[in-house]
């Protein structure tokens, strides 16, 4: 009686819920310790594109000062944080201000929060094959139609995007660089596209990866701001700025369009630590530099041994590369899938992502650690085709 009526209760849920999975993030280093009997120690995680340095010392003795003061509620309007973006992301051409600028816990946040803002039951919203899974579960759960673009070289086809906007149309996302592909856009693309959108449609340019890229017209959206009060930029300190777990990110828009947001902002989003850290690493352009260095590294090693090893991948300029298990390397038969190495993998204590639920079943994504780390999953790799083609 007692499942009867849990069941009746669930089946008041609305249906967009009821039809939803949850999002599966990678696998936690405990729960891979506990399932294979495992040290944690030993086990590398390469599966949720994790900055691999640790955080910065400068973040660290912020949150320590922040500590005495856990029984205040945070600044609800995050002034020192956007403050600090302030005079980081402005120049003269486009200065920004407080009043641009949406906090968010995490950039998923400000992605919920658009599409909470513009997308009502029926509103179609668009987007690429291959691009981040929440921008289809943010859409559903508001009742949004997902209108996924094919995509092209496994990155974004802005033309075909441009053609699928109809009437119907609130919103479009464009990653850049996509997750999970790696692949990105121009200035001159991106500019060339929002020229064809209409100007009561929001394009969210969704730059988690920023700070990675090396491409000299890579198109940095914040140029772009001035020019289109219907372009909103998300960013992350999850990354680069290595705070994963503090979870805080922004948005950066028309004021008109981050009032809407705030709008909608639950109080006291962003945590006093996640505040205080991010303040301090936005400042600490060694440890920017650090991260970088070791990801153009790590970076060039495993595409340099993908060539070696006959595995082909798609160039990548964010903190992660997706590469494939073929039916066959040298022309002779690998003998295993992606799914079944990714879980020989696990059972060695290498955590990486398998995104078959992107449409690439054949791929593996693997995101930039340490050399250490770099090396050992590269080890376990050869070890798992070898005795696979033995």
């Amino acid at each position: 009686m007692t499942n009867q009526k849990v069941q009746a209760l669930v089946e008041k849920a609305r249906a967009e819920i009821q039809g939803l999975r949850p999002y599966q993030p990678g696998k936690p280093i405990d729960e891979l310790a506990r399932e294979f009997g495992l040290n944690p120690a030993d086990i590398v995680k390469l599966a949720s594109n994790e900055n691999p340095i640790g955080p910065s010392q400068k973040a660290i003795a912020a949150m320590e000062q922040e500590a005495r003061e856990l029984t205040r509620y945070p600044d609800g309007n995050g002034f020192d944080l956007k403050e600090a973006l302030c005079q980081k992301l402005s120049t003269d051409a486009s200065p920004i201000k407080h009043a641009n600028i949406t906090l968010g816990n995490g950039s998923s946040d400000i992605l919920d929060f658009i599409v909470t803002c513009f997308v009502s039951k029926g509103d179609e919203v668009v987007f690429s094959q291959h691009a981040f899974a929440i921008y289809g579960l943010v859409t559903t759960i508001q009742g949004g139609v997902c209108s996924v673009v094919p995509a092209k070289n496994y990155g974004h086809d802005l033309d075909a995007m441009a053609a699928a906007i109809s009437d119907k149309t609130r919103l479009v996302f464009v990653t850049n660089p996509n997750n999970p592909t790696g692949t990105w856009l121009t200035h001159t693309e991106v500019s060339d596209f929002m020229a064809k959108v209409p100007s009561d449609v929001v394009v969210v340019l969704d730059e988690a990866y920023f700070e990675y890229v090396n491409e000299p017209d890579y198109c940095d959206g914040l140029i772009l701001l001035s020019e289109y009060p219907n372009l909103v930029i998300t960013r992350t300190f999850s990354k680069a700025y290595g705070l994963a777990s503090l979870r805080v990110g922004y948005g950066v828009s028309a004021p008109e369009v981050a009032d809407l947001m705030n709008r909608v902002r639950p109080p006291f989003n962003v945590n006093s630590f996640a505040l205080a850290a991010a303040v301090a690493t936005l400042n600490d352009d060694e440890y920017v530099a650090e991260s970088k260095a070791v990801n153009d590294a790590g970076m060039a090693y495993l595409t340099q041994t993908f060539d070696q090893m006959g595995l082909p991948y798609i160039p990548s300029v964010g903190n992660f590369i997706s590469f494939e298990i073929p039916t066959e390397i040298d022309h002779k038969p690998t003998n295993i899938s992606a799914s079944e190495v990714n879980a020989q993998l696990l059972a060695n204590g290498v955590i990486i992502r398998p995104i078959a639920n992107y449409e690439m079943p054949s791929y593996l994504r693997a995101s930039i650690g340490t050399a250490k780390e770099n090396e050992t999953f590269i080890a376990k790799l050869k070890q798992i085709l070898a005795d696979a083609r033995s």
